[in-house]
């Protein structure tokens, strides 16, 4: 649907109440909407908080996302409807949201349906009329923790919460890496894009610039190589890097010999193959407005940001800090010019913003012509 054909969307028939319970036991009520509507169906998943203002469809179709709930701290979602352009991926990755107020009547010309039947379309759903202040205040003390979440008693859901596995120690890759090498872009250079959960935008942004092959998470360094790529990209993805030891060994392989930029979790895993380590931040960052200070010039740039895990201070020797988090301190960049390989905790792609950091889309392409 599209425009006023919305004003003829039918009345909906109020959802059941429904709970939402923390592995604590923190209990939090509201209305189950979308396919949680149906008694007895329960969600679970690491829950975290997501602070973006606009960009809701693109976060709960962010492959990094994969294995959580999200909860948004701005209280109307859904107010722009959905649409096929702001996919991040081909269905959602979440497995529930968690919102204040769900709109069931967007208003926006680009708008194709709501939000609520995109979600029942993939079978999934979430809770409204939360109090997600509170909530949001809670994750913030107590840390992003497992939850469950529908029409059930708080007994069982208490239950599936604490059964829950989280994201800590997990391989959550192989479950959104593309199945076979797929090509995107038709410029003179020429990237593989190592996928381990990377973001349609992410393939937009190296297009722009390259003939881009993304290929599945696993594939070998040696078949990486004999593609005979201008530079290799690391995307980002969901889980514990700690997890992906196997991963990292073949990255370590490409050191040296191609020019190499990672985002996110590529950030991570570049850091590991480096003799890095990583560890899981209290609650992550998640959101659009995160302030990160560019070292080089002392820019400070408003970042989009989706993690869970960060590179430890001082654990990865030779290389040079690029960038940093101010609101904590957390290292933000990683480069290591003699291996021609940097990176950047953040999303420069930044779909649908902030855009301060697209910049580095263009100091890859310099690097991989030998001016950088």
């Amino acid at each position: 649907m599209k425009g006023s054909e919305m004003a003829a969307s039918p009345v909906r028939h109020e959802c059941p109440e429904a709970l939402l319970v923390l592995a604590d036991g923190t209990v939090f009520r509201g209305r189950a909407f979308g396919a949680l509507c149906a008694e007895g169906t329960v969600a679970t998943g690491e829950l975290v908080f997501n602070t973006v203002m606009s960009g809701y469809q693109e976060v709960i179709t962010d492959p990094s996302y994969a294995g959580q709930v999200v909860a948004f701290t701005y209280p109307h979602i859904g107010n722009y409807g959905i649409n096929a352009a702001d996919e991040e991926s081909d269905h959602p990755q979440v497995r529930a949201i968690v919102v204040r107020d769900l709109v069931h009547r967007p208003s926006s010309w680009r708008a194709e349906g709501n939000l609520e039947d995109y979600l029942a379309a993939h079978g999934l759903g979430g809770i409204s009329g939360v109090d997600t202040r509170r909530l949001t205040r809670h994750l913030r003390e107590a840390g992003a923790m497992c939850c469950a979440l529908g029409v059930a008693d708080e007994a069982t859901l208490h239950a599936a919460a604490r059964a829950e596995p989280g994201t800590e120690g997990q391989d959550l890759v192989g479950s959104v890496t593309t199945k076979t090498p797929y090509r995107a872009g038709s410029g003179p250079l020429s990237i593989v894009a190592l996928d381990y959960g990377i973001k349609r935008s992410i393939v937009a942004g190296l297009a722009a610039h390259a003939t881009v092959e993304v290929v599945p998470a696993a594939t070998p360094a040696s078949e990486v190589l004999a593609r005979h790529p201008d530079g290799v990209f690391l995307s980002n993805g969901p889980g514990d890097p700690a997890a992906l030891g196997g991963l990292v060994d073949e990255l370590s392989q490409l050191l040296a010999k191609v020019p190499i930029f990672g985002i996110c979790l590529g950030h991570q895993l570049l850091a590991s193959a480096l003799g890095g380590s990583t560890y899981k931040l209290t609650f992550g960052h998640h959101g659009g407005n995160h302030p990160v200070k560019r070292l080089a010039n002392g820019v400070v740039e408003v970042t989009s940001q989706n993690h869970g895990y960060a590179v430890a201070a001082d654990s990865v020797s030779g290389a040079d800090v690029t960038h940093v988090n101010l609101n904590d301190g957390v290292i933000e960049g990683l480069a290591v010019p003699a291996m021609r390989c940097f990176s950047v905790q953040y999303h420069p792609e930044a779909s649908p913003g902030p855009h301060d950091a697209r910049y580095l889309f263009a100091e890859f392409v310099r690097m991989m012509q030998g001016a950088a």
